[in-house]
């Protein structure tokens, strides 16, 4: 049997998993990491902890598999729009500046402002966001001009890893797409852009593949290192939104797929890439198979705010459960499911860091509405799911506004293993929510692309139709879809109330966090 190895380096960890060409999920690893938050609304990590974590992620996967010398090629997905810079040596340029970092809005603002929507919505498909390359590149042109100057490539996060493994310096349509640099519809880079935005093209890389191209080969040292094959091929990968999609099978036009990660997305493949006209962070991005496109939306704060949850309010039971080989998580899905639909009214926002789509605003902050001494942790446990819920319905109805037929869903992500979870989404969507053979989406994802990548499959859709296996399907409940109908205006209500409340508590932070006297 030959065996392929996806790796998905996510925001949190890494990830490596070893699959068959049946399907069959021979080993996995994984290896976690630090998020670096030197300042209000920074967001940092450090690649030199990614490649450790790889390595040591991408062993644990091979030793648990023993089919490490069958691999036949490798795929990378990583968390998108790092922006990884290497100087001239090849040497990282300080940390990388992530995802959910929000400094660059000024720089965003600008966009908006000198460029407008009439051009750049044409060229990139989507609105400014901080976290996208152009504005924190034009960001440290103006806060950190000595780091700028010496950056010869910058490079997304899976494209450094393979970098390290290949010596391999490209990228690929998925993740350049969140460049903001990037002509979405011609899968090219735009020299309109960079004059424009006033970046040197130079420091892109000039190859741009498609995602199941091979890009480079396994070097003989690290294949040592990891007990691979030398020279097997590893293929361009992608962002890890669109190889979650295609963990999940969505390749095809009207297929949707919802994760519950760290963040949380709802993706839905296409035809053609369409823009959204308003600034609702609905991002319109290059598929992975040729000539397709997708557009999804995000919540930064989906399985982080559950996350942030149990750190807060449950590290006894945590470490306890921990001892017994159990999971905390399902202790607090357990709580969550003796509390009724709509938590009797409490309503949670899960803007921990901000938020993206459709409200791309850096200062909301979470929040608890309509607690009372009726509500116990239990309640407080199903509002969080419900409130994350919410968050991804808001994606759903744009994509519905664009006549995307939503009927059925593909669940994803730690919160897919929980059955309430999926429950949940499916009373809350209004639709069927289906699970599927793929446990661990996006490294499933890029491990078929390895496939085709190495020809095992003709197609990425066979390698689909071969290993991805549909297990289960979970139907709303009536009852619960009109009670939760009546909870999301609740929760739709809110954000317009606090929007410049928001903004007034972000300055009195940055105001006093200068002022404290210890």
């Amino acid at each position: 049997m030959k065996y392929f190895l996806g790796i998905d380096a996510g925001t949190n960890g890494v990830k490596a998993i070893v699959i068959g060409e049946n399907g069959y999920l021979a080993g996995m690893g994984y290896e976690e990491y630090n998020m670096i938050t030197p300042k209000y609304h920074y967001a940092e990590e450090d690649p030199a902890e990614w490649w450790s974590a790889c390595k040591k992620a991408v062993r644990a996967a091979v030793n648990s598999s023993d089919a490490g010398k069958k691999i036949e090629a490798v795929g990378i997905t990583g968390q998108m729009l790092a922006t990884t810079c290497l100087d001239h040596n090849l040497n990282t340029i300080g940390n990388c500046i992530i995802w959910l970092d929000q400094r660059a809005t000024r720089e965003k603002a600008w966009i908006e402002e000198n460029i407008g929507s009439d051009i750049f919505l044409g060229i990139t498909a989507n609105h400014p966001l901080p976290g996208f390359w152009a504005p924190k590149l034009m960001w440290m042109q103006k806060n950190t001009p000595e780091d700028y100057e010496k950056i010869y490539k910058v490079l997304f996060s899976k494209d450094y890893l393979r970098f390290m493994m290949t010596g391999d310096i490209s990228t690929e349509v998925t993740d350049a797409s969140g460049s903001f640099l990037f002509d979405v519809p011609r899968r090219e880079w735009s020299d309109e852009l960079f004059s424009m935005c006033g970046i040197d093209k130079s420091i892109v890389p000039e190859r741009v593949l498609e995602s199941c191209d091979v890009a480079g080969y396994l070097q003989q040292d690290i294949a040592a290192e990891l007990g691979l094959k030398s020279g097997i091929p590893v293929v361009a990968g992608c962002g890890d939104q669109q190889a979650g999609g295609v963990g999940n099978g969505v390749i095809e036009a009207g297929m949707v797929s919802s994760t519950i990660g760290a963040s949380g997305v709802v993706f839905a493949a296409m035809d053609a890439p369409i823009a959204d006209k308003l600034p609702r962070a609905a991002l319109s991005m290059c598929h992975v198979q040729q000539e397709k496109w997708c557009l999804f939306g995000c919540t930064l704060g989906a399985g982080g705010s559950f996350k942030w949850l149990r750190d807060s309010m449950f590290p006894t039971e945590k470490k306890e459960l921990a001892s017994l080989g159990k999971d905390v998580y399902n202790y607090m899905s357990e709580l969550a499911q003796n509390a009724k639909p709509g938590s009797e009214g409490l309503c949670f926002l899960p803007y921990l860091n901000g938020e993206r789509t459709p409200y791309s605003d850096p200062n909301a902050s979470g929040v608890f509405f309509g607690i009372t001494y009726r509500h116990g942790r239990e309640e407080l446990c199903r509002s969080v799911m419900e409130g994350v819920t919410f968050s991804l319905r808001d994606t759903l109805e744009i994509l519905r506004e664009y006549d995307i037929e939503v009927n059925e869903i593909r669940a994803a992500g730690g919160g897919a293993k929980s059955r309430l979870w999926r429950h949940i989404q499916a009373d809350i969507f209004n639709a069927s929510i289906l699970s599927t053979s793929i446990k661990e989406a996006p490294a499933c994802g890029v491990a078929l692309m390895a496939s085709v990548g190495c020809g095992a499959f003709s197609s990425l859709k066979d390698a689909c139709r071969s290993i991805i296996k549909i297990t289960g399907e979970i139907k709303p409940n009536p009852t619960n879809v009109e009670i939760y109908e009546e909870y999301y205006g609740t929760y739709r209500s809110l954000y317009p109330i606090l929007k410049d409340t928001y903004a007034r508590q972000a300055e009195l932070v940055v105001k006093n966090s200068e002022r404290f006297d210890y």
